[in-house]
């Protein structure tokens, strides 16, 4: 039958051809606002949504509106944004920390009370569903010209064995040489002297603790020059011999970021931070990886002084709560990209976010956390522009094929490029190969994993937090079966620095975010945080049928079991797969993966086996989703994949 155009159809052409034929007498102006109502005609048309999908915005209410630094989808199906100060100096100095919790399929938002300026911290999912946040601000920077009080590093020292010494903010330092008086911003605790040996051999070796100190008064009178040892204010007797600082150059250089050592659990359930112990260093732009025994790696951050954490990485057992050292140092820049890619092995792809040394730290490899042995993985492409990039694990896990998209300079760097780079590390000498280019040059791309084993990479800017109007507003999924991207709706607003992306259980992907250093092509204006959250939705949601995983099934299913499922229309499955929710912040997010699941049709439904590998299935909770012949996922159910028992000592 041939097509004949409904009558509201006909009525918005001819409405638009109107408009057409007054642009052409009245203009520039008129012409503009014809394609733009032609642009939103289209876009909204059936057929378009089924091939590239569509954009909306959440109606979020003004008094749940915040600058989402962080986002991280639970296992109850909310989201945790956190803010935190937002990347706003004015909330910081007001104590105004924002957290809100946001369910996607009733549209309802919660404040959550936010017990310290998690700006800028790191989070991962722990095996009880929990989200392990770590890290945030304890300071904002101050640039060139900003300092007006001279300061710096202050090593607080401690030779006495037998106690412990604290000393609170305000604590002063007069210099021994220069007479200059410095004051303490922060408390610090400085552990007890090792004390080795007995009798004549005794040995006693001072500990150390680091605080950042200012001068008392304003000018470049108070700053020093050289190293000079500092008596602490208020001590008399043997304290006063046990305890001092050691400072070198107390200077107005920049002060950069400085990190926190706190540490919080989310639980989704009582909708909270629960407090636990510190990390042993404080980090701003920490990663933090879940390993397969559901411990988790936190690595890299600014300290509490502003440098960053010099290769000094730690464990965080959730068992304990409790934070060690790894006994060997390795060093890495700001938020690396570290996924799990075997029994105590993280590949490291080479992203990163911030701060570090250009030459220090940015080759990827394969890096062993309990030998601390470290191979590299050559033939990157544009190896000088990997700061900002995305990185992946490629659907399906199994496969271990990574990729890296994007990415600029370091710093404020203008370099960005297009390229995507793929590694296979099943190889036997795995090596980067070149991929599909992006469709721009960005830093800041989202890369999303489907659940139809595609990708979808949306937005980022070709110059530094979108400067001078460099914002990207394309969308594109690849394929990694055919190795192939093509483009889709384009995305509603710019997002750069500060932005991200998360799949949702429905199949849709919200994208939040950006902060862009100016509001103009001239850079004369300073930019505004976009608040907007949008939603995609894939052109899978727009088929006529979709399969559908009935609650019947097991809610708890260990690595190696099976677990039976009802479905709609069984025969029609043809894949399974189960995702890890992701955990999202300032190009990072290695929590998502995609699991393939060995899958055996029922009557009414299906039988999947979880693999047996712990390093390839963290434990956690998981989305459960069937894909039918035509590629349409359903939605997802929850399960949980508890903590792998360890094996008899015969096994091992």
């Amino acid at each position: 039958m041939r097509f004949q155009p409904s009558r509201r159809t006909r009525r918005t052409a001819v409405g638009a051809a109107a408009v057409v034929v007054l642009a052409g007498m009245n203009g520039p102006a008129l012409w503009g606002y014809a394609a733009a109502h032609y642009h939103d005609y289209a876009i909204n048309q059936t057929e378009y949504k089924a091939k590239n999908g569509h954009w909306d915005v959440v109606d979020v209410p003004r008094e749940y509106r915040i600058n989402t630094i962080h986002a991280a989808l639970l296992h109850t199906g909310k989201v945790l944004l956190v803010a935190g100060s937002g990347n706003n100096a004015a909330n910081f100095r007001a104590k105004s920390f924002r957290t809100v919790l946001w369910d996607p399929r009733k549209n309802t938002f919660k404040n959550i009370p936010t017990p310290k300026d998690l700006f800028c911290a790191g989070h991962t999912q722990l095996a009880d569903g929990k989200l392990l946040v770590a890290g945030g601000t304890q300071r904002y920077e101050k640039l060139d010209g900003d300092v007006t009080k001279a300061g710096g590093l202050m090593v607080v020292h401690n030779e006495n064995p037998d106690k412990p010494m604290t000393f609170p903010a305000g604590t002063r330092f007069t210099g021994k040489a220069s007479h200059k008086t410095f004051e303490s911003k922060d408390a610090v605790l400085v552990p007890r002297a090792r004390k080795t040996g007995e009798g004549n051999q005794v040995k006693v070796e001072a500990s150390t603790a680091r605080v950042y100190v200012e001068a008392l008064e304003k000018g470049h009178e108070y700053e020093t020059g050289a190293t000079d040892n500092f008596r602490i204010e208020g001590l008399a007797g043997t304290d006063a011999q046990n305890s001092y600082g050691i400072a070198n150059k107390l200077s107005f250089d920049k002060k950069d970021f400085q990190g926190i050592r706190d540490t919080f659990e989310f639980d989704p359930v009582a909708e909270r931070y629960i407090t636990v112990d510190p990390m042993e260093e404080a980090r701003w732009y920490p990663t933090l990886t879940t390993l397969q025994d559901g411990k988790v790696l936190s690595v890299s951050g600014l300290d509490e002084i502003g440098q960053v954490v010099p290769g000094k990485n730690e464990i965080y057992d959730p068992a304990t709560k409790k934070w060690s050292y790894l006994p060997k140092e390795r060093f890495f820049p700001t938020y690396p990209a570290l996924f799990l890619a075997g029994r105590n092995k993280v590949f490291y792809t080479g992203s990163n976010a911030g701060y570090g040394p250009a030459d220090k730290g940015r080759v990827p490899g394969l890096w062993n956390v309990e030998s601390n042995e470290f191979t590299e993985v050559p033939g990157i492409s544009d190896p000088d522009v990997l700061e900002t990039s995305m990185s992946v694990l490629l659907p399906p896990a199994q496969q271990q094929r990574y990729m890296v998209l994007g990415g600029g300079g370091v710093g404020e760097d203008r370099k960005s490029t297009a390229r995507t780079r793929i590694v296979d590390l099943r190889d036997e000498k795995p090596r980067f190969h070149d991929g599909p280019d992006l469709y721009a040059k960005v830093r800041y791309p989202s890369s999303v994993i489907l659940p139809d084993d595609t990708v979808l990479t949306t937005n980022g800017s070709g110059d530094y937090r979108g400067r001078s109007d460099s914002n990207v507003l394309e969308a594109e999924l690849y394929d990694p079966r055919s190795n192939s991207t093509r483009p889709v709706a384009d995305p509603l607003v710019g997002r750069n620095y500060h932005s991200g992306a998360l799949l949702l259980p429905d199949g849709r992907v919200m994208t939040f975010g950006s902060d862009s250093l100016f509001g103009d092509a001239a850079n004369t204006r300073v930019g505004t945080f976009q608040q907007q959250i949008d939603l995609y939705t894939p052109p899978y949601r727009y088929r006529e049928e979709r399969p559908e995983i009935r609650e019947s099934g097991p809610r708890t299913v260990r690595l190696g079991e099976q677990a039976t499922y009802r479905t709609s229309d069984p025969k029609s499955i043809a894949r399974a797969r189960l995702i890890r929710p992701g955990s999202f912040t300032h190009v990072t997010n290695i929590e998502q993966r995609s699991i393939a699941l060995d899958l055996q049709k029922t009557r009414d439904g299906v039988t999947v086996t979880i693999p047996g590998d712990p390093a390839l299935v963290p434990p956690g909770w998981y989305m459960l989703h069937v894909t039918d012949v035509k590629g349409t996922p359903s939605e997802a159910v929850w399960v949980k994949v508890p903590v792998a028992e360890e094996p008899p000592p015969e096994e091992q």
